[in-house]
């Protein structure tokens, strides 16, 4: 046994069959339920050709059978790919091609976009598709129903040996650009994501854990395409606990706090103000309709909670705990935030987390220099068929591997880390550096400002100037002499809005990031 994430499911499988594992949508699967599954479609799979090293790609909303896809591809030693639903078909042409798909398993809602796009994808030969109530046509690809598969599908165990060289890939969007498939050796992504912050130090140990433990619930509400859901999934399983997922196909903060009430959930999982917010929003309208006593952690990876917004929270539940993780699909998770006032993200730098400058040196603490955030230890191999940009990203430094990102940051006088946001992103104003990250909490803090996104326009005096494009709480819209004044309670002046620009609702990229150049097209109007 290796510390492969197959053999690691096996393992806790074999010591707790009958303990619950999933929860979505009503659908309930026990440990070995879910492993008789997703031997069935794995042996399915290998029947059509599918083997060791093949992509396979899941095309669908939080369900059951995305979590049993993805598991009967490492059964299989093949390689599950993550795809966002909410692309679009060049989006998906590129992805199927870009990621070289020969089977796919998709809701069967989403067969017209599968069929406009499948045929310009030659190896991809091989389709299953989801029931979800839909009648679309399947014809044009001749997928298989699910149900069909599993039926047509072994359910025995009786699978070749695999390996902690076996390769997870995860599919992320940047702010910029189309998506790109990060590689990582199973063994790596376990200690770098997979295992929580005490990593089991031999791969029997995780089953021995799972079954001391006497069983806990963890609630995503983020969907399964993202690393953050993945994640924790994958944290909770391997502890033995029970999984339920959101049916995320639009975010709906009421119905994640009735499914955490209604399964006993210890644990929440979300990403970052985007979810945090109309979940604290729900709470002050409707928070005596939850019981969430048994609710001991708040926990965000994938993006920063904002300091009002942790507050805002806390009031309505404070026995709970709320955790803000930092880290990256290239990094895994990197460290756990420490307070840092407004607008700030800290955490401590250690041998793993460093700051480097330009030579790519470590930054010393208390350097008023501004280098670019690096982690060490299990990283990825690289990005899928990208060597260009695998060699800028991945880097050896005397003998030592880093994953350098495009955050800057600085090293405080205590050795903490202050990460100041993405170079790419960053706004100079007069010589001076303004990163949106902390105007953008600044502003959020404000009672009447819902969300928003700060840019940097042409300035014929400064250079640029700060921008900022935000949606509103409810029908108030505060002046920018207002916000103005807000923020400098918070921020520097020269970073404070000189302009604003009030919209419905603020647009993120299909990836659920901001969609910066978005906000930039409309402050420029």
């Amino acid at each position: 046994m290796q510390f492969n994430i197959a053999d690691l499911f096996e393992s806790v499988v074999d010591a707790l069959p009958n303990r619950e594992a999933l929860v979505c949508d009503g659908v309930r699967r026990t440990f070995a339920q879910l492993d008789e599954h997703a031997n069935r479609l794995a042996h399915y799979l290998s029947a059509q050709g599918v083997g060791a090293g093949d992509h396979v790609g899941i095309y669908a909303y939080n369900c059951v059978e995305w979590l049993e896809s993805m598991i009967a591809a490492f059964k299989i030693r093949a390689v599950p790919i993550n795809i966002n639903y909410r692309y679009v078909e060049e989006e998906l042409r590129y992805l199927f091609d870009n990621a070289d798909l020969v089977a796919l398993v998709h809701h069967r809602g989403f067969s017209p976009r599968v069929a406009a796009v499948a045929n310009r994808v030659a190896r991809l030969t091989t389709f299953v598709s989801i029931e979800d109530g839909s009648e679309a046509d399947l014809g044009p690809t001749a997928s298989v129903p699910y149900d069909r598969a599993l039926q047509e599908g072994s359910p025995d165990r009786d699978f070749p040996g695999r390996s902690a060289d076996d390769l997870y890939i995860l599919y992320t969007g940047g702010t910029t650009g189309m998506p790109k498939g990060v590689m990582w050796r199973h063994e790596d992504i376990y200690f770098a994501a997979l295992s929580g912050f005490v990593p089991a130090k031999a791969p029997e140990e995780v089953a021995e854990r799972a079954a001391s433990h006497p069983g806990s619930v963890m609630l995503t509400g983020a969907p399964l395409i993202h690393a953050a859901a993945q994640w924790g999934l994958w944290i909770s399983l391997l502890d033995g606990a029970r999984v339920v997922l959101g049916t995320v196909r639009s975010f709906d903060p009421a119905t994640i706090w009735r499914l955490a009430s209604d399964e006993g959930a210890a644990v929440l999982s979300i990403v970052g103000d985007a979810m945090a917010r109309p979940l604290a929003d729900v709470l002050a309208l409707r928070g005596g309709e939850f019981d969430l006593s048994g609710l001991k952690l708040l926990a965000s990876g994938g993006a920063v909670l904002s300091p009002g917004v942790v507050e805002e929270l806390q009031r309505h539940i404070p026995h709970v705990r709320i955790h803000d993780s930092f880290g990256g699909s290239e990094t895994g998770v990197q460290a756990r935030a420490v307070p840092a006032g407004e607008g700030g993200l800290r955490f401590r730098a250690d041998e793993r987390n460093q700051v480097l400058d330009d030579d790519l040196k470590p930054l010393a603490a208390g350097s008023p220099a501004i280098g670019r955030l690096a982690k060490s230890g299990p990283i990825p191999l690289g990005y899928y068929k990208d060597p260009e940009k695998s060699a800028a990203t991945f880097v050896e430094v005397d003998g030592k591997r880093w994953s350098l990102l495009g955050d800057l940051a600085q090293v405080e006088e205590d050795g903490t880390i202050s990460v100041l946001g993405r170079g790419s992103m960053c706004i100079n104003t007069g010589g001076e550096k303004v990163f949106p990250e902390e105007v953008e909490a600044a502003l959020k803090s404000h009672p009447a400002v819902f969300d928003a996104l700060v840019v940097g326009l042409a300035d014929d005096r400064w250079g640029e100037r700060v921008v900022a494009v935000l949606q509103a709480r409810g029908e108030r819209r505060p002046n920018v002499e207002e916000l103005a004044d807000h923020c400098r309670g918070r921020i520097a002046g020269y970073k404070v809005p000189r302009s604003i620009h009030w919209v419905e609702t603020l647009e993120r990229q299909p990836s659920g990031k901001p969609d910066y150049r978005w906000a930039k097209a409309i402050a420029s109007r």
